[in-house]
């Protein structure tokens, strides 16, 4: 079953460490040909010495549009197309609702909303115009479940998720395919002061929750991200890929459970909704 006319041209933010990293050095490997950014470009600056022509280093602030627009355009003239648009770059908040200060949310959202949207409202003309393209986006379980202490962060990746679940329904008939890819726990650099941002406010009558939680996060079992590469191939090389695709064993089963509760609470209360009706 191969699917592979000619190597795939892939366009990945945040390719300097965790996920990025990874995926971005699996597809040069592969053979495919990628634009690899980061906000600092010396972080990725060997995969030019190692892949030559196949990659293209590109500095990219995603929370900057115009940065974005121009990252895009060059992308497209120096490989002649893109097939693969990878919104990647994005980072946590940890603070409860009440800790996290708004600028420190809003900082968050630029990056983890308004960089993947200026990313694909640059990339979408040229995609349309080829007939065809595939976007993908690194959200998360937490997309689909929110927990304490990230509460602002699976709000960004529960935004992410509608607006791919949007975007998916708008392009399809223009030949574009939309991704995305949701992990669960994984040994990744995602706990690096780059990739989680702390609140600075801190609230002692939390102490207890966060201890529990701290506990809890120790037993985690975490996924080995360097298993990942394959089934990020799987979907990009289908026919026809999912609009979701979890990454890990533990996630399922979880989301089983808190989707048949929502659904439970919502027959509980049917009575008084449907009286709402008038």
């Amino acid at each position: 079953m191969e699917n592979k006319q000619k190597e795939k041209v892939w366009f990945i933010t945040g390719s300097s460490r965790g996920f990025g990293k990874i995926w971005t050095e699996a597809a040069l490997k592969r053979g495919d040909k990628v634009v690899a950014t980061a906000r600092n470009i010396n972080s990725i600056a060997t995969l030019k010495e190692k892949y030559g022509d196949q990659v293209l280093i590109l500095e990219v602030d995603v929370t900057n549009a115009s940065q974005v627009q121009n990252a895009i355009s060059k992308a497209n003239e120096y490989f002649g197309r893109l097939d693969i648009v990878f919104n990647n770059a994005g980072y946590s908040l940890v603070g409860t609702i009440e800790e996290s200060s708004t600028d420190e949310v809003k900082a968050m959202y630029e990056t983890n909303i308004m960089g993947p949207i200026h990313v694909i409202q640059a990339a979408l003309p040229i995609l349309r115009a080829q007939g065809h393209g595939h976007i993908l986006g690194t959200s998360s379980a937490v997309g689909i479940y929110s927990n304490p202490l990230i509460g602002y962060y699976c709000s960004s990746k529960f935004a992410f998720e509608a607006i791919y679940d949007s975007l998916s329904k708008e392009v399809a008939a223009f030949g574009i395919k939309v991704t995305l890819i949701e992990p669960g726990a994984y040994r990744t650099e995602f706990g690096s002061a780059e990739s989680l941002k702390i609140a600075g406010k801190k609230l002692a009558d939390y102490d207890d929750l966060k201890s529990s939680l701290m506990e809890n996060l120790q037993k985690l079992e975490r996924g080995n991200p360097i298993a990942t590469p394959e089934a990020i191939f799987a979907v990009v090389d289908a026919e026809n890929p999912p609009l979701r695709l979890l990454l890990g064993k533990n996630d399922l089963p979880h989301i089983q459970q808190i989707y048949a509760e929502r659904i439970q609470e919502w027959e509980t209360w049917k009575t008084i909704s449907e009286a709402a009706q008038g």
